[in-house]
């Protein structure tokens, strides 16, 4: 399972699993629990494109946001698969 040191937001990591470009599970470590918990459990089930896609350039605060990581990490996890 992948875990994504986050930056720059509450959460601290991020763990997700990929199984043929579908997101399979994904918790926050850290962060506002019930936003991080929201956002995890409505990506499962999600391609990884479309997460990336729906999530990229939301903003909280400092110019990203927990879901913003999610999508970085899921590029960078794109990027090295």
């Amino acid at each position: 399972m992948p875990t994504y040191k986050t930056r720059g937001v509450c959460s601290r990591a991020i763990d997700f699993e990929v199984e043929d470009g579908i997101i399979t599970s994904c918790s926050f470590t850290g962060g506002c629990t019930g936003n991080t918990q929201g956002v995890a459990r409505l990506v499962i089930g999600m391609s990884v494109d479309e997460a990336i896609r729906r999530l990229k350039g939301i903003q909280c605060r400092g110019g990203t946001s927990c879901p913003d990581q999610l999508a970085i990490a899921l590029e960078q996890y794109k990027a090295e698969h």
